[in-house]
């Protein structure tokens, strides 16, 4: 379990409202985290004012990743709390995950994006090559569509820079 922070007033418009009640709120954000498709089983979201509550069954720790980056970076989300178990961890303790962390076996981090950032400013200051903007689209797929349409205050995986040089 780990709690995560977004910038509250950043983010995908789902839309719901400041004003619509936690229930309609937790039922859009559990919407778009399914349709990212990342094959979490029995997926809750609970939304209680800013803070998120996600938890289910991941088939990886990158699918995990992914679904508390798709819940974080909605407007009106401030924290997100991961209460997911992922099929690795099957028969061991599960590894907690924590924000800018390593997720065990994928190697990855999370950055959020700075005004002016762009795709390839983010891989050259990572790995020294601007040219390797695409090992962090691939690393945000499907929440990403275009490796044009960042916005400040978003939430990216980022993969280590074995992984990406692999």
């Amino acid at each position: 379990m780990g709690l995560f922070k977004f910038m509250k007033h950043a983010g995908e418009r789902l839309g719901i409202g400041e004003h619509d009640d936690d229930e309609k709120q937790s039922q859009a954000i559990r919407q778009h985290v399914e349709k990212q498709g990342l094959g979490v089983e029995n997926l809750e979201v609970k939304k209680q004012g800013g803070k998120v509550l996600v938890s289910g069954r991941a088939p990886s720790r990158e699918a995990l990743e992914k679904a508390v980056l798709a819940a974080g970076n909605v407007a009106g989300v401030e924290d997100v709390e991961a209460n997911v178990q992922t099929a690795q961890a099957q028969g061991k303790a599960d590894v907690p995950l924590a924000q800018g962390q390593a997720a065990e076996g994928e190697e990855a981090h999370f950055y959020t994006v700075k005004s002016g950032d762009t795709l390839s400013k983010i891989a050259k200051a990572e790995y020294g090559d601007a040219n390797r903007y695409n090992d962090i689209f691939e690393a945000n797929r499907p929440m990403l569509s275009d490796p044009d349409k960042i916005y400040p205050g978003q939430v990216l995986r980022i993969p280590q820079r074995q992984m990406a040089e692999a």
